[in-house]
């Protein structure tokens, strides 16, 4: 193909993959425009009471995991007879 058809060619399709990119769903964040938009998988209310069941889970093994290092390091350091 020649030079003078290939280039321009190629720089409008640049130009509308830029376009495209501007205005389509970009993953889990905010709201894309209309004709293209949907309601974030991370804004449903399933999805957020799962993260809340899941951070809660998180936070009660971090707790039990310090905990029972605690013991252990009492019972290490001062062993009871």
């Amino acid at each position: 193909m020649l030079d003078r058809l290939y280039l321009p060619i190629l720089a409008l399709a640049a130009v509308a993959a830029v376009a495209l990119a501007m205005v389509w769903p970009q993953g889990f964040g905010d709201r894309s425009p209309d004709p293209f938009g949907s309601v974030p998988l991370q804004r449903t209310p399933a999805m957020q009471a799962a993260m809340k069941r899941e951070t809660a889970a998180a936070q009660r093994n971090g707790s039990q995991a310090r905990d029972q290092v605690r013991t252990l390091q009492s019972q290490a350091l001062a062993p009871s007879q």
